[in-house]
């Protein structure tokens, strides 16, 4: 008995490494969200800044754009390489977006605006700059650094 329950997990492997078997993808194009996009000889990747899905999305689409600036002809480019500006749940985000509703750069700088739009809604005003007080914990250089760098946020009135 013992050697005919190996037998069925060879078998069952066998198949799984032969694409015979059920497993997560059976079609392996619905891993890709662009199917035939043509990456360029000698293309390679930028360094972008990561989108960390506590910032203004379109400003993140902004910079990415700039950044592929050679290569902003080709939708399925940038649409192909959008997840390497991506980090942690952004990255999630893009991982699992329906191929079938995206069909454009343009749907899914949408896609990305409309998940993020939060980001865009809590920019900060004056009177929270005006509130915002040192920690215990931070150095007075600490603090005047996180002041300029939220003030830089403050959207003009």
């Amino acid at each position: 008995m013992a050697e005919k329950g190996k037998l069925d997990h060879i078998e069952e492997r066998l198949r799984a490494i032969e694409g015979g078997g059920d497993h997560a993808f059976a079609n392996m194009a619905e891993l890709y969200l662009v199917p035939d996009v043509v990456i360029p000889p000698k293309f390679k990747v930028s360094d972008f800044d990561k989108y960390k899905e506590t910032t203004c999305p379109k400003n993140h689409l902004k910079l990415y754009y700039r950044k592929m600036g050679a290569y902003v002809k080709d939708e399925k480019l940038l649409m192909h390489f959008f997840h390497e500006s991506l980090t942690r749940v952004a990255a999630t985000w893009y991982t699992n977006l329906e191929p079938s509703r995206v069909h454009s750069w343009k749907d899914l700088m949408v896609a990305l605006v409309r998940q993020y739009q939060y980001n865009s809604d809590m920019t900060l005003d004056r009177m929270q700059l005006q509130n915002m007080c040192k920690k215990g914990h931070e150095s007075f250089k600490e603090y005047t650094q996180r002041w300029r760098d939220l003030a830089a946020q403050v959207a003009p009135q």
